[in-house]
């Protein structure tokens, strides 16, 4: 639980064993087994999800002295997603914490403001998990240094169902001399994962990166929005990185939309930028391919 809502007492803890539950059920007292006085069993209900929100808005706290937080639904992981200020703060997949109170240190350690439960998710948010699409969002990057969150919103830039290698997002973020140690290190200080979709990264062959998330659930992810993997591993073993179409004489990446609607009749496979270029292609605006 986060400092801001967590009791105080003397040295044997606090004096009123209510502080011990402000965000989940009442705490036991003395009396009945179901922690209810003698006769007052039916008057034992849970406590509002929000009530420690309640109690800070009733003292008068300010809400920038504070974050929110609601655990949301999702059609691939339920997700704790944190927000303040009108920005996403923070997420997390639900299985990553045992308990709440567990992601709530966690977000404290790393943003410095404790996060209070609500009832209520920041809006925007449970269609961004639905659709895959975060474009109405703001994060909050905090103390991210201007290159990780450039990098990260380039990251945002990547459609749902499709995968980019780490050179496009180089030179997305505006940072083409970027190392792959120094784009990876960036994408892994994600304060927001799966809505700011890193899952949607993959190496020159389309396979998935070392994101930060578990590789299960990023298996997970990519096949909810329709990633053909073995597609990918069969074009990977041919040494095919981009396609071509015959009557459009553009290139794509394989997962591009306009790629995946290029008829087997009218595919031409290439291994290289410059093959591409070679034969008279040009690079999809779409997509923007570039050289690996």
């Amino acid at each position: 639980m986060s400092r801001l809502h967590r009791g105080s007492g003397g040295p044997d803890g606090p004096r009123d064993p209510a502080h011990r539950a402000v965000n989940g059920s009442a705490a036991p007292s003395a009396g009945t087994g179901d922690g209810a006085p003698p006769g007052l069993g039916s008057l034992n209900v849970p406590m509002p999800a929000d009530l420690a929100l309640r109690i800070m808005r009733r003292a008068g706290v300010p809400d920038r002295a504070y974050d929110r937080y609601t655990l949301v639904a999702g059609p691939v992981t339920a997700l704790y997603v944190a927000h303040g200020r009108g920005s996403v703060t923070g997420t997390a997949p639900a299985d990553r914490y045992g308990t709440p109170e567990e992601f709530e240190e966690a977000h404290l350690r790393r943003t410095g403001h404790s996060a209070l439960r609500t009832a209520r998710p920041l809006p925007g948010v449970a269609g961004a998990l639905r659709t895959g699409r975060d474009r109405m969002l703001r994060y909050d990057y905090g103390a991210l240094p201007p290159e990780r969150w450039r990098v990260l919103e380039a990251v945002r830039g990547i459609p749902r169902g499709q995968v980019r290698p780490l050179g496009w997002l180089g030179r997305e973020a505006g940072l083409p001399g970027a190392s792959a140690a120094e784009l990876l290190a960036a994408v892994r200080a994600n304060p927001a994962p799966v809505l700011i979709p890193v899952h949607r990264l993959g190496g020159p062959d389309g396979r998935p990166l070392a994101c930060g998330l578990p590789p299960e659930l990023v298996d997970r992810l990519r096949a909810h929005e329709g990633v053909d993997e073995e597609r990918l591993d069969r074009f990977s073993v041919e040494g095919t990185r981009y396609l071509g179409s015959d009557t459009t004489r553009i290139f794509c990446y394989p997962t591009c939309a306009h790629a995946r609607r290029i008829t087997e009749r009218h595919r031409v496979p290439f291994a290289s930028v410059d093959a591409a270029r070679a034969a008279g292609y040009r690079e999809c605006l779409s997509c923007r391919p570039v050289a690996a």
